[in-house]
């Protein structure tokens, strides 16, 4: 029992220590991902990551940030199936509890990241900024246009892009274009090639979906896409609500 005691506290204290180093939602590296491979085969390692999460979503009541959704994955793909059965005795859903108080249901959204579905979570997310609107302004919705956003409320784009970026280690959501965008002095043409939306030889735009890639290879902003074909004022009116 000592002994059990003395792994738990250890890990603990480590999985505390990689937890804090992300708390800015930086992208996770290649060094931590294989770290919690590491810690998960060890014994207690899946336990006390799960305990770290309900910690921190919990009692201490944070927002999930990129190394709570990176863990949750992890953890769900484990091949040790007791420990894959006390995270869905824990946090069921995933690490984001969705409230009733939202326009939509996100959970099948959050369900398909979770998985790494990325094309399907792409279109799924269109789908729901289209529904808001449509609920809005009662006329049926196949994209946006710029006059359209406002009606998209900003605690509902907010769960949207913090479900993209917890669940792409960081690497994806509307607030990660945003940045690269403010990076590259608010250049569209600069954005387009850094998220590589574009074919850079030509500087025509990807044909979707085939042009497009939806894992975790992706370049950094590559997803979630948006009706950019249809000009630059939609983007730019959503990136405009974006202040977190």
């Amino acid at each position: 029992m000592e002994q059990k005691e003395k792994i738990q506290k250890i890990s603990k204290k480590e999985i505390n220590k990689i937890f804090s180093k992300y708390e800015d939602n930086g992208i996770i590296s290649t060094e931590t991902e294989k770290r919690f491979s590491e810690i998960i085969n060890k014994q207690m390692g899946g336990d006390v990551i799960i305990s770290t999460i309900n910690d921190r979503l919990g009692r201490f009541n944070k927002l999930p940030s990129v190394i709570d959704g990176f863990a949750y994955q992890i953890l769900k793909e484990s091949k040790n199936k007791d420990i894959v059965k006390k995270l869905h005795s824990a946090l069921p859903d995933g690490v984001i509890n969705l409230q009733d108080s939202m326009e939509l249901n996100y959970q099948p959204l959050q369900t398909l990241l979770i998985d790494k579905e990325f094309q399907k979570a792409d279109k799924l997310t269109q789908e729901y900024l289209c529904k808001i609107v449509e609920q809005k302004n009662k006329i049926r919705k196949k994209w946006l246009y710029f006059t359209d956003i406002q009606f998209v409320p900003r605690d509902d784009l907010l769960v949207i892009d913090l479900l993209w970026r917890i669940y792409s280690r960081g690497k994806f959501g509307f607030s990660v274009q945003k940045k690269i965008w403010i990076v590259n002095n608010k250049k569209w043409d600069k954005l387009w090639k850094k998220i590589k939306w574009i074919e850079i030889s030509s500087g025509i735009m990807k044909r979707y979906p085939q042009g497009f890639s939806w894992t975790l290879d992706a370049p950094e902003g590559h997803l979630p896409l948006f009706n950019q074909l249809r000009g630059t004022q939609s983007l730019a009116y959503l990136f405009k609500n974006i202040n977190w």
